[in-house]
């Protein structure tokens, strides 16, 4: 028998117990958080480990980058092969993708050989990323989803906080390798719970039409563009005819997809959700969302080592204010939208603290008061808890049930774009203020220390701050530390676009179906199915109301073949 009334005591709204709900998000849940273990437990070990396999800045920058280019272009493949195939497998297949990555990142022997298995990680992590969001449409209507996204919020501030102190720990301890190895008895864990807890409806069967065209176009498109952005200001002028060739490269082949796309049977991005005024502001939100979260843990790691001398266990503990503030505001704000079922007044508010939050940062020197640092962070952890799942909310709630999954995809697609635009970009920007300030405080110390920190510096990689005299030691961690100053005053204009992005977004109310009964009522289900549930429910009800059980069999709603009517 299908499920009792939404009404009936114990039942959320979608009609699941709170038991079976997070049955269905256990597996779900934790392989998002040993996703991001896998990726955050190097985030305090990175300046490290690039000095260990002599790495330059530029290498520093791509085994970020490279992370979240594969991210970006995978991540709305992943969300159209959900609308197209079985989800749950998709999840598996992402899981197993990205973990198998990271255990071979751990015997890397090279900058280049790290850098290809972080790109299978972005993959990986591209699809948990959308695949997490859209299963939790199936089983939770838009106001319902507040509330638990706030453990998607809980899960990610535990693994950002807890990833690189247990890096940290593990790098002083046992060497940065083990760092990529940590994660695998937990995605065993995660592989086992989403095979037994995780149960969705088989999707209908119908002819599938990849969109080849669209996926290849839409991919180089993109990769050669953030290529551009990734090596420009340091392998050739931004004014080049390098930067020509790949800007105009890249403008042919998106202005060829867009093509491809409005002719294509099942387009990988329906260009017809721009139409959706809902759906476009909130991509163009979630574009500085992604330059606050991956800009922020990249560049704070950076600050704590190397402006402050920080050690990578010490990094870790420095950032917990950041997740601080991303775990309190998506958890408390997630329960009030689900509550009150209103969201607005919470994303203008983390636009708001999100402004707050990078302008804050950017007054970044090499002597700021931690406690400074620490209620910056805390404020643009806050601004961005209250916007990143809410945004992905509101574009669920209004877009069509058919789109679900390349909808959802797509803000995710956007907002790793701008996360990786934005690390490109403040990467160069970074590498350009911190060569400059060297430079010219090198140029003021006497000439016999000028050779030996010529010397020390030769080769251009990232400097161990502990190994450098005590007169360059000054130099370089006040040139990171105003280098990252500069970086997030960067980010603030977007911070300000957010913030008129969120203040037209339309103020709807949020539903309270969930995917799978959408899809009944809008007719994804045959017709004689939905009334045959329609009517064992109203027995369950009666039989409770009477105390009685109702002899008799339900009856067969639909088409009588007797007299040929519905």
């Amino acid at each position: 028998m299908s499920r009792s009334t939404a009404s009936a005591p114990g039942l959320t709204e979608s009609g699941m117990t709170h038991r079976q709900v997070m049955q269905a998000l256990s597996g779900l849940l934790l392989g998002m958080f040993v996703s991001m273990l896998a990726t955050t437990v190097v985030g305090t070990s990175l300046p490290l480990i690039i000095s260990d396999l002599k790495g330059d800045q530029s290498a520093f920058t791509w085994v970020v980058t490279a992370t979240l280019l594969a991210t970006t272009v995978s991540t709305p493949i992943w969300g159209k092969l959900a609308d197209l195939m079985n989800r749950k497998l998709l999840l598996q297949l992402a899981l197993v993708i990205f973990v198998v990555s990271s255990a071979i990142a751990g015997f890397a022997q090279d900058p280049a050989s790290l850098i290809t298995m972080r790109v299978f990680q972005g993959i990986g992590a591209g699809g948990l990323g959308a695949l997490s969001q859209i299963v939790m449409a199936d089983i939770l209507s838009p106001r319902e989803r507040g509330k638990y996204a706030g453990l998607f919020g809980a899960v990610m501030a535990v693994a950002t906080v807890g990833g690189p102190l247990l890096g940290g720990v593990i790098t002083d301890s046992l060497g940065w390798r083990w760092n990529f190895f940590v994660g695998l008895p937990i995605a065993v864990v995660a592989l086992v719970l989403l095979q037994r807890t995780l149960h969705l409806p088989a999707k209908p069967k119908r002819k599938v039409s990849i969109d080849y065209f669209g996926i290849v176009l839409i991919s180089s498109g993109v990769s050669l563009l953030l290529i551009w952005v990734s090596l420009a200001g340091s392998q050739f002028e931004w004014n080049s005819p390098t930067t020509y060739l790949m800007v105009g490269g890249a403008v042919v082949l998106l202005a060829l997809a867009i093509v491809a796309e409005m002719k294509a049977t099942e387009p990988l991005i329906p260009l017809g959700l721009f139409r959706d005024r809902t759906f476009t502001l909130a991509v163009v939100a979630s574009v500085s969302v992604g330059v606050a979260m991956f800009g922020t843990a990249v560049f704070l790691s950076q600050y704590m080592q190397l402006a402050r001398g920080a050690t990578p266990t010490e990094s870790g503990l420095l950032t917990i204010p950041m997740m601080a503030g991303l775990l309190i505001a998506s958890t408390v704000i997630g329960n009030l939208v689900s509550r009150r079922g209103k969201w607005k007044m919470y994303v203008v508010i983390g636009s708001v603290l999100m402004i707050a939050g990078s302008f804050l940062l950017s007054r970044l020197h090499y002597d700021t008061p931690f406690l400074y640092v620490g209620i910056s962070m805390f404020v643009l952890g806050a601004g961005v808890g209250m916007l990143m799942q809410n945004l992905v909310i509101v574009v669920q709630n209004k877009v069509e049930l058919k789109n679900l999954g390349v909808a959802t995809s797509a803000v995710t697609f956007f907002r790793s774009l701008g996360g990786t635009v934005g690390v490109s970009v403040m990467g160069s920007i970074l590498g350009t203020v911190v060569a400059e300030n060297i430079k010219s405080g090198i140029g003021g110390l006497p000439p016999e220390q000028q050779a030996e920190a010529a010397k020390a510096l030769a080769g251009g990689a990232i400097p161990q701050i502990a190994q450098l005299p005590d007169f360059l030691r000054v130099v370089v961690e006040s040139a990171y530390g105003t280098g990252v100053g500069a970086v997030f005053l960067a980010a603030v204009p977007l911070a300000i676009v957010t913030l008129l992005a969120v203040v037209f977004l339309p103020n709807a109310q949020l539903g309270t179906l969930n995917a799978v009964d959408r899809a009944k009522v809008e007719g994804d289900t045959p017709r004689e199915e939905v009334l045959e549930e329609g009517a064992e429910n109203l027995v369950e009800v009666a039989e409770g109301s009477v105390g009685i059980p109702l002899t008799g069999s339900v009856p067969t709603f639909g088409r009588n073949p007797g007299d040929g009517r519905s």
